[in-house]
């Protein structure tokens, strides 16, 4: 006798014995139990999942006779009656299977058709399975519709497809659709642990766990590679000739990649990325194999609790399990999005394993800095130190130290709030003057308490104002030069009036909140003044532009300039450094400082809030437009939200 591959002798005969679609088989034996039966039914799923299979099982259940020739309509078909054996065999008159990739004609769908009109030869009902449906014609569709709605009481369809949306709605609608899901791996993992068992193949657990994975959800692709890796191996599956066979990577490779990673060792990547090369392995299927590691690992992360479930006889789950607690989880999620979007670049390279390298070193040039790194460098007070013969543009920027970002201005103390004014000026000129030699007044008031701040303001050019007089600045417009900004900022929809009723102004929807209103500042004036004059040199770019717009200066010497920014990340060395060589370019400051808190005056809020100005006066002057009004009035005209741009 010839051999049967076992794909075809382990094909489930019964819905029991099916595995993995539960939800259809659940479904199918109440409606058979019930004798709730639809005329046509409609089965989706890829490759491999059962469709053909499940389309026989319901044929062989609406069609069985018992063993004893005398049963029903059954959810359990008896496998031994003429019915069941012949339908097994493919032989049975009453039901017809047609392959719609080959027969997608409008003549082979009449041709089905015409059988219709007669009735079951041998058994109860005539079935109809028209595999891969998607593939008829649309006159082929148009031919079957009128007996696929109204068909025969003895006439039951089943239709299968790996493609629905290419199936007409009014198809769709005619038929009850199941869905079949492909089958996770630890599903194949044990249905081919029972099938082995009774083939008597010894096979090793991690050869079948990469077959499961390869099969990629399909039944019968792993029933196939299990085929082809008996034969490889001789009558046995070891994972080194399974390994070899499927070309898959190896699993210690993906682990020692991961790891290497993990510690920021650049030689351990390179190498590795040389040892597989040496071995021929694929770059893309390393992307692959690392991709669906650190997706294990990201939910190991997640779900802390899973991993103490780990199976310990599985070596690359208990591997997983370690790099989950040795990669942070942050980096976890970019090593995987670098991954899966690093397969893209591959053929992009004129060497994929150069494009490999490449895209497993951006992660360590992208390496988020340690948490205590980057504490000690907020602690750090590094001293500009100029020397005489050294020239101006390369003095050091002087860093002072940076109080962590406040959401508001920090309070004096009480005993602060109970000093008289002798005792604070005091205590503000000891501050001022305690300091190094080589510190300048704004160096001393950076590192000054808040009371003895406020109380030297006055001496640095910072105006204390009284708050009536700074709600009188912010309600005062701005000058011409802040009508020039670029910046553009949101506007609210105006909801146009009922016709016939009088334009209003709108109103504002609600106040801002207090860290985004702008209390305009005479530093804030010369502070505009400058930033604007950079830019439009072009002496500023990008991130060092955008330090600028989104600082507040300060206070101000004849060569030191102290400034504030809210986001820490916008205080980077490097712009620091070139901003203040801009400024010295300019004219205006040899050295600056950065620190970090609330910001209530930055050219860019200046910018955001002459923008709206301008947005505001450009429809107010639409809406109160006598033409305007008199459409709106008479026609019902409406204005179409954000199209109204100032010039």
């Amino acid at each position: 006798m010839s051999y049967l591959v076992l794909a075809r002798k382990y094909r489930p005969k019964t819905f029991s014995e099916m595995v993995g679609q539960e939800h259809v088989v659940q479904a199918l034996t109440n409606a058979l139990t019930q004798q709730r039966l639809h005329h046509a039914y409609l089965f989706t799923g890829t490759r491999g999942v059962g469709k053909t299979t499940v389309s026989r099982i319901l044929a062989k259940s609406l069609n069985c006779q018992g063993p004893d020739g005398t049963g029903g309509i059954t959810a359990q078909p008896c496998g031994q009656c003429p019915a069941c054996q012949d339908i097994d065999s493919g032989r049975f008159p009453d039901y017809t299977e047609l392959d719609a990739a080959s027969n997608r004609g409008v003549d082979e769908v009449q041709g089905l058709l015409e059988q219709a009109v007669y009735k079951p030869v041998q058994g109860r009902f005539k079935v109809f399975m028209i595999d891969e449906v998607h593939m008829l014609t649309n006159t082929a569709f148009n031919a079957m519709l009128k007996t696929l709605e109204e068909p025969p009481e003895y006439l039951k369809f089943v239709l299968a497809t790996t493609d629905p949306q290419k199936v007409p709605v009014t198809v769709l609608s005619r038929c009850l659709q199941f869905n079949l899901r492909p089958m996770a791996p630890e599903t194949v993992l044990e249905h081919l642990t029972r099938v082995l068992a009774a083939e008597n193949v010894p096979a090793e657990p991690q050869a079948l766990r990469l077959l499961a994975r390869a099969a990629r959800g399909s039944m019968r692709d792993a029933l196939s590679l299990t085929d082809q890796a008996i034969a490889f191996g001789s009558g046995q599956l070891q994972e080194a000739g399974v390994r070899l066979m499927l070309g898959s990577v190896d699993r210690s490779h993906v682990f020692r990649l991961i790891d290497a990673l993990a510690r920021g060792d650049g030689r351990t990547v390179v190498e590795t990325v040389d040892t597989l090369r040496t071995h021929g392995l694929s770059a893309a299927s390393t992307l692959e194999e690392m991709a669906a590691c650190l997706q294990r690992m990201a939910v190991l992360q997640a779900v802390p609790q899973m991993a103490a479930a780990v199976d310990a006889s599985d070596s690359e789950a208990v591997e997983t399990a370690r790099l989950a607690a040795a990669l942070p989880a942050d980096e976890t999620q970019l090593l995987y999005s670098l991954c899966l979007h690093g397969r893209t670049e591959l053929g992009l390279a004129p060497d994929e394993y150069a494009a490999l390298t490449m895209v497993l070193l951006r992660l360590l040039a992208f390496k988020p800095a340690p948490a205590d790194a980057a504490q000690a460098e907020k602690k750090t007070l590094t001293r500009a130190e100029p020397t005489a013969n050294a020239p101006a543009t390369a003095a050091p920027v002087a860093q002072e130290a940076r109080p962590a970002p406040l959401p508001q201005p920090a309070r004096p103390p009480a005993a602060a709030l109970q000093a008289t004014p002798d005792d604070v000026n005091r205590a503000a000129f000891e501050a001022m003057h305690d300091s190094a030699p080589d510190d300048g007044p704004v160096a001393a008031l950076a590192k000054a308490p808040p009371v003895a701040r406020a109380a030297a303001a006055p001496a640095l050019r910072l105006p204390v104002r009284a708050p009536e007089e700074l709600r009188e600045n912010t309600a005062q417009s701005l000058d011409e030069k802040a009508r020039a900004a670029t910046e553009a900022v949101a506007i609210p929809v105006r909801t146009m009036p009922e016709p016939g009723a009088r334009l209003q102004p709108m109103a504002p929807t609600g106040a801002a909140p207090a860290s985004a209103r702008l209390v305009p500042t005479e530093e804030g004036d010369v502070w505009h003044a400058t930033v604007r004059q950079l830019i439009a040199q072009e002496a500023i770019t990008a991130l060092v532009r955008e330090l600028a717009l989104q600082s507040q200066l300060v206070a101000r010497d004849e060569g030191h300039w102290l400034l504030r920014v809210e986001r820490e990340s916008l205080n980077q060395p490097q712009a620091r450094e070139r901003l203040r060589a801009a400024l010295e370019a300019a004219g205006h400051a040899r050295q600056i400082s950065v620190e970090l808190g609330v910001v209530t005056d930055s050219p860019a809020r200046r910018n955001a809030q002459a923008a709206t100005e301008r947005q505001r006066a450009a429809e107010d002057i639409v809406h109160n437009d006598p033409y305007v009004q008199q459409l709106v009035r008479d026609f019902g005209a409406k204005i179409v939200p954000g199209s109204i741009k100032p010039a």
